[in-house]
């Protein structure tokens, strides 16, 4: 049964139990009994809350021109949403209606048009249906009234939830973690991110492989021995799922073989940079919380830009210069996101390495988003996980042409010494370079050389990956005092002055 919940929201009541709580309490009517009354009341409330599914509004994305209904039906998935939370009151709705509204957003960026959006309250998923059998009735006949063909659960489904909530609801059924992936693997460019994305699905489909086929095993085929099952028991070979299980085994093999050969080289142009003392900023942050829009801004270069969740995959290196004229990079790394799939995690271990190998972090933060707090905190546990702690941290509020004075308030709560930019009005861009600029490491031992002038390069080097205090031409050479790295101290010892 359909009923309308307080601020409007559609919720589906187990109309059985309600009736049973409801006379219950009518038998003890008198006025003696009030209290039991009210009592029996409350609980009657909290078991339709836990029992009922909750409607999260402003998630649909269905075009409103029926004259368009035959060709979204022709090119994109229409989709419901399904999540399940445990937390009790305000905060842990709003914390599942966000995880939602996310799942929507990864939804939409994957291709999908969202239809509509339902939480359920209880202690932990059903083991078998996910929802729990009533409720994955009642998700069917959603499913059938509004014309979806996918179902799409917030978290991670085992594989028998996904094969009993799919005999049940008689449409696709896929997970947080298959929509993540199907969208990195639009979005893979280089040799190495599609080999990355490609062991992540391939490690995430192994064990959901559906069904054992017909035939027999290969254990029973050939000979078999005295000890064996004896005649009619000898099956043809491998079963069609076998078959499959080793061919993934097999190309799962070669990828992960073909990923460490591409380690050296990524190592070599790291320890390149390590070598010449180019220090490196790692740009780290929320899936679209505008990364690449603020390097850009940053650098003065045009790399893509999309509105949509990780619209960036492959790491991008590009070169800046500090103030005082020291060379630095930037890297922009994939985003991430609450929830990242323990396989993504580890087969983008190589784009999470440059954050780990960086001097400084720079953590971007959406500002505008409703639930910042959950956002650094996803980003932070990630960091943890490549043991990147220790790196100094530097955290931009981005975003902040959208923010109201309160707004800033609450996330100077959140992080006191954070810079507020904006990627598209510039603001604050100023104030962030000054600060990258004082957070990377400065050369601190101080010389004056006298350089032939046949040694130009040593010159060049000064300038680029030093910081130089004086230049003078003097007859013997360029006469330069500086603030030299211990690298380049030991390749001017020859020509030092006192």
């Amino acid at each position: 049964m359909l009923a309308r919940a307080a601020g409007g929201a559609t919720v589906i009541r187990d109309a059985g139990r309600v009736h049973d709580l409801t006379g219950g309490a009518q038998a003890l009517g008198d006025a003696s009994d009030d209290r039991l009354a009210d009592d029996l009341d409350a609980i009657r409330m909290e078991r339709e809350d836990r029992a009922s599914l909750k409607r999260v509004v402003g998630l649909s994305t269905e075009l409103e021109d029926v004259t368009e209904v035959e060709y979204r039906q022709l090119r994109l998935e229409n989709v419901v949403l399904i999540g399940v939370y445990s937390g009790s009151g305000q905060r842990g709705l709003e914390d599942a209606e966000n995880s939602l509204r996310e799942l929507a957003a990864l939804a939409e960026t994957a291709g999908a048009r969202v239809l509509d959006g339902l939480l359920q309250r209880r202690a932990n998923p059903d083991p078998s249906t996910y929802l729990g059998k009533g409720k994955a009735r009642e998700l069917q006949e959603l499913v059938a009234a509004v014309g979806a063909d996918t179902v799409v659960a917030d978290t991670e489904l085992a594989p028998s939830q996904r094969r009993a909530l799919e005999d049940v609801v008689k449409v696709k059924v896929i997970d947080r973690t298959a929509v993540i992936l199907d969208i990195f693997s639009q979005h893979a460019k280089s040799r190495e991110g599609k080999a990355q994305v490609e062991l992540a699905q391939l490690e995430y489909l192994l064990p959901r492989l559906r069904g054992w086929g017909e035939s027999m095993s290969r254990q029973a085929g050939g000979q078999v021995g005295s000890g064996g099952a004896g005649m009619g028991s000898r099956g043809p070979g491998e079963t069609k799922m076998e078959l499959d299980r080793r061919k993934i085994h097999t190309r799962m093999a070669k990828l992960r073989k073909q990923i460490a050969g591409f380690a050296p080289a990524r190592e070599a142009k790291r320890s390149s940079r390590k070598r010449g003392e180019v220090p490196s900023v790692a740009i780290a942050g929320y899936t679209n919380a505008g990364k690449s829009s603020l390097v850009n801004r940053l650098t003065g270069t045009q790399e893509l830009v999309q509105n949509q969740l990780f619209a960036t995959l492959d790491t991008a290196v590009r070169h800046a210069e500090t103030a005082d004229g020291r060379s630095f990079t930037y890297a922009d790394t994939v985003g991430f996101v609450r929830n990242l799939p323990h396989q993504l995690v580890e087969a983008f271990r190589s784009t999470f390495e440059e954050v780990g190998e960086a001097d400084v972090i720079l953590h971007v933060v959406d500002g505008s988003h409703p639930d910042p707090e959950s956002q650094l905190r996803t980003v932070r546990d990630v960091i943890a996980e490549v043991d990147a702690q220790a790196i100094p941290e530097l955290v931009a509020f981005n975003k902040a042409d959208l923010l109201d004075d309160s707004q800033r308030l609450v996330l100077h709560g959140l992080v006191p010494d954070a810079v507020f930019v904006s990627a598209r009005t510039g603001e604050g861009i100023e104030e962030l370079r000054a600060r990258i600029d004082a957070a990377l490491p400065i050369p601190d031992r101080e010389v004056t050389a006298v350089i032939p002038y046949d040694r130009g390069e040593l010159v060049a080097e000064l300038h680029e990956r030093n910081r130089v205090l004086e230049t003078e031409y003097v007859e013997a050479g360029t006469r330069v005092r500086a603030y030299v790295t211990g690298e380049m101290f030991a390749k001017l010892e020859g020509y030092l002055s006192a």
